[in-house]
C-alpha cells in the first residue's frame, strides 16, 4: 500500500485508498494543565524500551495509541469548550459529514461528541485522482471540512477567531479486524462518556442517523 509520511505536533500516514479514522477536536476543549499532562504522558511513552519481536514502527504505533486513549478521555470527561451541546451547532457538522459522501469518501461512522468529532471514512478513488500532487486526499477532505464548519459555527455562535484545534489526530485502518475495532470505538464513546444508554440512542451520531 502507497502512502508517504508528514508530521507537525502529531504524526499523519497518508495511505492511498485506506479508510481513516480521524479525531478532530475544538480549539481550548484540552486546558492547559491537560496539555501539560498530555506532553509529560508522552515522554514517558518514550521511555518505555520496545518489546522484542515487534517493528519499531509497530511499537510507535501502540505508544501513540496509548497517548491517544489519554487525550479522548479528557475530551470526555474534562473538556474545557463544549460547543457540540448545542443541537444547532452539532447539526453543522453532521450536515457537513454527510455532504460529499458518495462523492469524495465513503462515510463510514461518526459520532459529534460535546468537545470533538471521531470520524471514519475512506476517499473515493475517483475524487483521490483530482488531487493536486503533494497533497492527500485525506488532508483535501479534512481542510474543507473544518475550513467550512469553523466558519458556519463561528458565525452561529457569534465568535470569532480558530474554532478547531489545529491539528487532527488520524490513523489508517490496517484490515478489516481493525475496521470493526474503530466503528465500534466511535459508536461507543457516548456511552463510555455517560451521554446515552446505547449507541443507537446518541442523537449526534451514524447510529442513530441509521
Amino acid at each position: 500500500m502507497n502512502g508517504f509520511f508528514r508530521r507537525r505536533h502529531l504524526p499523519h500516514w497518508d495511505v492511498e485508498d485506506a479508510p481513516y479514522f480521524i479525531t478532530f477536536c475544538l480549539d481550548g476543549s484540552i486546558p492547559a494543565n491537560g496539555m501539560r499532562e498530555l506532553v509529560k504522558y508522552g515522554d514517558h511513552l518514550k521511555l518505555r524500551p520496545k518489546p522484542q519481536g515487534i517493528s519499531l514502527a509497530e511499537w510507535e504505533r501502540r505508544l501513540h495509541k496509548l497517548w491517544f486513549a489519554r487525550m479522548d478521555e479528557m475530551l470526555d470527561f474534562q473538556p474545557a469548550v463544549r460547543h457540540f451541546e448545542q443541537a444547532d451547532i452539532a447539526k453543522i457538522v453532521m450536515d457537513s459529514l454527510s455532504h460529499f459522501a458518495d462523492v469524495r469518501y465513503l462515510s463510514i461512522a461518526w459520532v459529534v461528541m460535546p468537545s470533538h468529532v471521531h470520524w471514519l471514512f475512506q476517499p473515493l478513488p475517483e475524487f483521490s485522482a483530482t488531487v493536486p500532487q503533494g497533497k492527500s486526499p485525506c488532508e483535501v477532505i479534512m481542510h474543507s471540512l473544518k475550513s467550512f464548519t469553523a466558519n458556519e459555527c463561528n458565525k452561529a455562535l457569534e465568535l470569532e477567531g480558530q474554532f478547531w484545534q489545529q491539528e487532527s489526530y488520524d490513523h489508517w485502518i490496517r484490515d478489516d479486524d481493525e475496521l470493526e475495532r474503530v466503528i465500534a470505538y466511535i459508536l461507543h464513546n457516548p456511552v463510555r462518556a455517560g451521554l446515552a444508554a446505547a449507541p443507537e440512542k446518541y442523537r449526534y451520531s451514524s447510529a442513530y442517523a441509521g
